[in-house]
């Protein structure tokens, strides 16, 4: 049998995939920006920065300027930067962010502008698109990848491909690398193969003086520790990663669906194989609010084996119910890519969502969980839960460590809701009610949530758990006068 076919956007959340950069929940007139705005005496020269770029720079007025300022989710598209710098390279970053250093302006960094708040865009200042840095190489000694930070996942995979390989990803084929990786980097290899960040071998990065530095875990070694999994636009822009890159085998498939009257039960058995299960399994388990005021209870799950039906019957162990339908299939790397994220590329979506890290959920908070998202298929909200277990290789701190802070939670629950591309303040308010009452639910065992999954009202420090405090030592050390700041980053 093969699985049946899923809806896009739920097979685009599967994977944990809309990160990077991790990675949509703002109120409806605050600009997803900070920072001073205000100009030099003389005003910045414009015209001078154009002609120092190998790359393009794009101001308001000229006809490519809507598009280029655009990010995922079509509701930050009113917020407009007063220059957009297309860098080619290394150097169009440095002089990027020197010329917005010196005239006082703010600026952020995008790769594929799939933040969740919007943290790419900017309003009165510099938006730093490296989304054309997106060459690649393989170094066959030691399966190495280099790449540019603006890659998007589908051609990272296609690329690696060709040699027999993968990274662990998200799942979302237009996610650029850099956010992706440097908030942590959830998907299908997580507990097999650890978070993105974990593989990374050393970046290349621009921090706020303008100057370029290659980083490794033993080459400044506490900025190396902060980018892997600190989120990004906190300590500078990296202009490139080498990767360790993982084998890209054959992928075992199933789908389990479940009524909802067994929902308490496939949460507590999702818990407890996210906890006990191989490292080779992965699933995650999707709570839908559905329009007819029921909920849709589903797993979608992976094996690295090529052995789906057996984890499949594993995690029904766990549940202590068979699941009423079960769908099986095996995909090779590139079947399994298309598959999860829809096809080679994502159409612009608007929605609101938020997060909260896991720890074991007793039987009270499963049902304010299910509680919180039955509240939305009453309400005709569209509205889902989506868990993405953590565990296996993920609890584990990389060689050279990591500021990923939550190596021994279960998993990461998404909130998220769909919303139209130009929303209504009642329709975001609905949405926003959703999330609030999910943190709401799961409040008691909540550690914190995913950077990747970035939200408003939420304080930073929640992002980052115990390594929060060394976070803000490396951003002083690195960043004195904080020029990289938004409402989102670290201070």
């Amino acid at each position: 049998m093969s699985v049946s076919q899923v809806d896009r956007r739920t097979v685009l959340k599967a994977g944990g995939a809309l990160a990077a950069i991790a990675l949509t929940s703002c109120s409806d007139t605050e600009p997803a920006s900070a920072g001073p705005s205000q100009l030099t005496a003389a005003g910045p020269d414009w015209a001078a920065l154009k002609r120092g770029l190998k790359g393009t720079l794009i101001r308001p007025g000229e006809a490519t300027y809507a598009g280029a300022h655009q990010l995922f989710n079509p509701r930050w598209d009113t917020i407009q930067p007063a220059g957009v710098v297309r860098a080619a390279n290394a150097t169009d970053v440095q002089t990027a962010i020197n010329f917005a250093r010196n005239n006082k302006l703010p600026l952020v960094a995008k790769a594929g502008g799939h933040s969740y708040v919007g943290a790419s865009a900017v309003s009165k200042g510099v938006m730093l698109d490296t989304g054309a840095m997106r060459g690649m190489s393989y170094e066959a000694k030691g399966g190495v990848l280099n790449v540019g930070p603006g890659a998007r996942l589908y051609d990272v995979h296609a690329f690696l491909d060709k040699y027999g390989r993968s990274l662990p990803t998200g799942t979302c084929p237009t996610v650029g690398v850099a956010g992706l990786a440097l908030g942590g980097g959830l998907g299908i290899h997580t507990r097999s193969w650890g978070l993105t960040c974990d593989r990374i071998l050393s970046m290349g990065v621009i921090t706020a003086d303008g100057k370029p530095r290659v980083i490794s875990a033993t080459v400044e070694p506490d900025l190396f520790w902060a980018l892997r999994g600190g989120g990004g636009g906190n300590f500078g822009v990296v202009t490139s990663f080498r990767f360790s890159t993982v084998p890209a085998a054959n992928l075992g498939f199933f789908r389990l669906t479940w009524p909802e009257s067994k929902a308490a039960a496939v949460v507590n058995g999702w818990q407890k194989f996210a906890v006990a299960g191989p490292t080779t399994a992965w699933a995650n388990l999707h709570v839908v609010a559905k329009s007819n005021g029921t909920l849709s209870i589903h797993v979608l799950g992976v094996s690295t084996t090529g052995n789906g039906a057996a984890a499949a019957a594993q995690l029904e162990s766990y549940v202590k119910s068979r699941a009423t339908t079960r769908t099986f299939a095996v995909r090779t790397h590139m079947e399994a890519v298309k598959y999860l994220g829809g096809g080679t590329t994502s159409p612009r979506t608007g929605f609101l969502a938020g997060s909260d890290v896991l720890k074991p959920m007793p039987a009270a908070t499963i049902t304010a969980l299910l509680g919180a998202v039955k509240t939305a298929a009453r309400a005709k909200l569209p509205a889902s839960a989506i868990l993405d277990p953590l565990g296996g290789q993920s609890a584990k701190v990389p060689t050279g460590g990591s500021s990923w802070g939550w190596r021994s939670a279960v998993g990461i629950v998404q909130w998220y809701s769909g919303l139209p591309a130009r929303p209504t303040t009642a329709q975001v308010k609905a949405a926003q009610t959703f999330i609030t009452n999910g943190h709401r639910a799961v409040r008691p065992i909540s550690a914190g949530g995913y950077v990747n999954y970035v939200e408003t009202g939420r304080s930073v420090s929640t992002y980052y758990g115990a390594n929060y405090p060394r976070l803000q030592a490396v951003k002083k050390k690195y960043d004195p006068a904080n020029f990289f700041r938004t409402t989102y980053t670290v201070a």
